[in-house]
């Protein structure tokens, strides 16, 4: 029941949030195109690019740039020795919409994986469902238009019953949906284990604190890793 009620509380806040996420969006790190760019300087470390797409929980929104997960993905990468460079295309507010709006930006370089991390925020402010999934499948035709060698990897995501049970069950279905659709590797619900566990929260209740990224990174690495051996 705690542990229920505890969930309940992060779907309210998360909710109430994302109303003014919008509005914070230049104070986030991780999000500027300078700051993109500044990323992509990195790439030498290695000769295959991994970007991850994505909204505040990609881009690590209240955390230094080196504590959101695609840095410790990349650290993790680095201990492996393995030939690969995580790029944090993260953005503070992003929706299915923008994101499809600034994807052939992120295109302009060679992509050997990519992480699809949109959607949340699509739920939240009750876009219609048909839209997220039509820029959804719009993005993933897009990066494999662009390079038809790209890898692709779903996040998943989860959104609170205030829209109403059915729309919320059809917004979780979204993406194993399109998993199947067009078999892609899925990762089932980015923030498992870390989701209502205000120890793992910053205080706004929703973005992840430097410990809980590193649960993250376990639920994202868990799926990528099987794409980099």
């Amino acid at each position: 029941m705690n542990t229920f009620l505890k969930f309940r509380y992060f779907l309210v806040v998360l909710f109430c949030f994302s109303c003014g996420e919008k509005q914070k969006t230049p104070e986030a790190p991780n999000v500027t195109p300078e700051k993109q760019v500044s990323t992509k300087k990195k790439a030498d470390r290695g000769n295959r690019v991994i970007l991850f797409f994505g909204n505040s929980l990609t881009a690590g929104y209240g955390l230094d740039t080196e504590e959101s997960f695609p840095a410790l993905i990349q650290k993790r990468i680095d201990s492996l020795k393995l030939p690969y460079t995580a790029i944090n295309s993260g953005l503070s507010g992003e929706t299915t919409t923008s994101g499809l709006n600034r994807l052939q930006w992120v295109l302009n370089q060679k992509v050997d994986i990519f992480v699809l991390e949109l959607g949340a925020n699509d739920g939240l402010r009750g876009i219609p469902l048909k839209e997220t999934r039509k820029n959804l499948q719009t993005i993933i035709d897009q990066v494999l238009e662009k390079n038809p060698e790209t890898r692709l990897v779903l996040a998943g995501m989860q959104i609170p019953p205030n829209m109403g049970q059915a729309y919320t069950k059809e917004f979780k279905s979204i993406f194993p949906d399109l998993a199947k659709k067009n078999g892609l590797p899925l990762i089932p619900f980015l923030l498992d284990g870390v989701a209502g566990n205000p120890d793992l929260n910053l205080p706004d209740g929703i973005h992840p604190t430097a410990e809980g990224q590193l649960i993250v990174r376990e639920n994202v690495w868990s799926v990528l890793k099987t794409l980099l051996e």
